[in-house]
């Protein structure tokens, strides 16, 4: 059922080019009581260029535990709060994910507001198949060749969002794991110094070597051929991936959900496999 009162707006904003933003997105944040902004400096001169005066405040990893409970207060009190990323679909690998899945859950409108988004662009413009895609994001920084290792029977394009600091040894990974299959990287896709590369993965590692990697990478990986293959991880090893989280900072049962969720695995069959018992603990 859902509440009345308060509207939270997911805003896609330009990745780029700022004339790549929708008139209903414009009027939006026009009209919106407050702005959340995942990098207020860069929404700036997006509000600046269209001359917006909306309220503005900062939403981003390292806040969200203290500006969340403020957000849903606002709207709460019937606020209409317009959520923006760094650039592109707010929730999409960024904290308003679970920003909007607890307005949802406490019954708020959530309205999607569509624009730009790098992973789609980079997807049409691969040339690679397009009818079916699977999107996986940034890959994690520990144990990246294991989740590489789960994605060996994917038979969808693969679409993976990268950092320039970790493109070589990504590419290295996928190399050594999924094969020099085709692959597509976009850079600053919609920017100044768009570039757009095609050819094998073992290309894509030579021409990056040859020309230090700037900018925002999206990586669009050739499907593979082969069957499906069946990946369980070893307990311990799992174990030593819930182990590392709790030692973080996570809380056992926080743990056990991420881990879960790297292996595609339900969290009860986690937790008999790490734990050896039937009920998962809090």
């Amino acid at each position: 059922m859902v509440m009345s009162g308060g509207i939270l707006y997911l805003c896609g904003t330009p990745i780029g080019n700022l004339e790549d933003i929708t008139l209903r997105a414009l009027r939006v944040l026009k009209e919106a009581d407050l702005i959340a902004a995942e990098d207020t400096r860069h929404t700036r001169k997006l509000l600046s260029r269209y001359g917006i005066k909306t309220p503005l405040t900062s939403f981003h990893a390292h806040n969200r535990a203290r500006k969340a409970p403020e957000l849903l207060e606002r709207l709460r009190q019937g606020a209409s709060v317009a959520l923006v990323s760094d650039a592109g679909m707010p929730g999409i690998s960024d904290p308003g994910a679970e920003l909007m899945a607890q307005a949802v859950r406490e019954g708020f409108r959530v309205v999607p507001v569509p624009g730009p988004s790098a992973a789609l662009a980079a997807l049409v413009v691969s040339g690679l198949r397009t009818d079916r895609f699977v999107f996986e994001g940034f890959l994690p920084r520990r144990g990246r060749k294991r989740a590489l290792e789960g994605l060996r029977g994917e038979r969808r394009t693969v679409v993976l969002f990268e950092a320039p600091t970790r493109l070589l040894a990504t590419l290295a990974d996928i190399l050594d794991v999924l094969g020099d299959r085709r692959v597509v990287v976009a850079r600053e896709l919609t920017k100044q110094h768009e570039e757009v590369f095609r050819g094998t993965v073992g290309e894509a590692r030579a021409h990056f070597t040859a020309h230090p990697p700037r900018g925002e990478f999206t990586l669009v990986l050739e499907g593979g051929a082969g069957e499906p293959v069946s990946l369980a991880p070893e307990p311990a090893a799992l174990a030593a991936e819930v182990e590392e989280l709790q030692a973080a900072g996570s809380t056992r049962g926080k743990a056990l959900r991420e881990v879960a969720r790297r292996h595609g695995m339900r969290r009860r069959e986690l937790y008999g496999l790490v734990f050896g018992e039937d009920t998962p603990g809090k």
